[in-house]
């Protein structure tokens, strides 16, 4: 079983945004500690956003998260520029990570104005253990 945010593409490529963040926080001696923090939050706001997002009830509070999670992904953009200019990433590692942006970006701004969308199902969510522990 998959929750509905799993089956979103912009949900996957947020998600291996984020891994590859991470990893490049990992390989940089010379970043400081604010700046891999900020580099770590940003993509995990994004993922974040973009599952709470497609589990609100309503269009509005959807759009809401998903307007949140791109300004993430915005936020990553322009910490891959400070770094850049930093020299502590190289340039194709950030034309990679732009591109990917500039992909979820695009998708969110899809996502924020389409009326229909992948949601979990109520019923997917029952109690079907059978232990009765209702309250009586």
């Amino acid at each position: 079983m998959k929750f509905g945010h799993e089956k979103l593409d912009v949900y996957q490529l947020a998600l291996e945004y984020a891994s590859r963040a991470f990893h490049l926080t990992e390989n940089q001696n010379g970043l400081n500690r604010h700046a891999k923090d900020q580099l770590i939050r940003a993509p995990q706001s994004m993922v974040l956003n973009i599952a709470e997002g497609n589990g609100k009830g309503t269009p509005a509070d959807r759009r809401r998260f998903f307007e949140i999670s791109r300004g993430s992904a915005l936020e990553c953009a322009a910490i891959q520029d400070i770094l850049c200019k930093y020299k502590t990433l190289t340039p194709e590692l950030n034309k990679e990570g732009k591109s990917m942006l500039l992909r979820i970006v695009s998708m969110l701004t899809k996502l924020g104005h389409r009326k229909c969308y992948i949601q979990e199902q109520a019923a997917e969510y029952s109690d079907n253990d059978f232990d009765n522990d209702s309250i009586k």
